[in-house]
């Protein structure tokens, strides 16, 4: 495990998470966390403007309403592949 210490609502902003990811020859992430709308959303648009290939687990984030978590989703779908765990899980040989 190499801990990284998260200062905003981007996991990326002033962090050395990047740099981990590429050191360790990581290209595809799949991301969740609590407040879509927040720094779910602010990773995953950080993720992919540093060309990283993202997946978002819509099952595993949550938003103060149902509402916002949609709305979240649904504009993060042109910087991410949105997907659920199951979907996911069921990929794993």
């Amino acid at each position: 495990d190499l801990p990284v210490e998260k200062v905003g609502y981007d996991a990326f902003y002033q962090t050395r998470l990047e740099w981990v990811l590429r050191k360790a020859g990581i290209r595809k992430l799949l991301v969740s966390g609590i407040v879509t709308n927040g720094g779910v959303a602010s990773t995953v648009r950080g993720a992919h403007v540093r060309e990283f290939e993202v997946t978002v687990l819509e099952d595993a984030c949550a938003a103060f309403t149902d509402e916002l978590h949609r709305t979240a989703i649904e504009a993060l779908r042109p910087v991410a592949k949105i997907s659920t765990i199951a979907e996911e899980l069921a990929k794993l040989p």
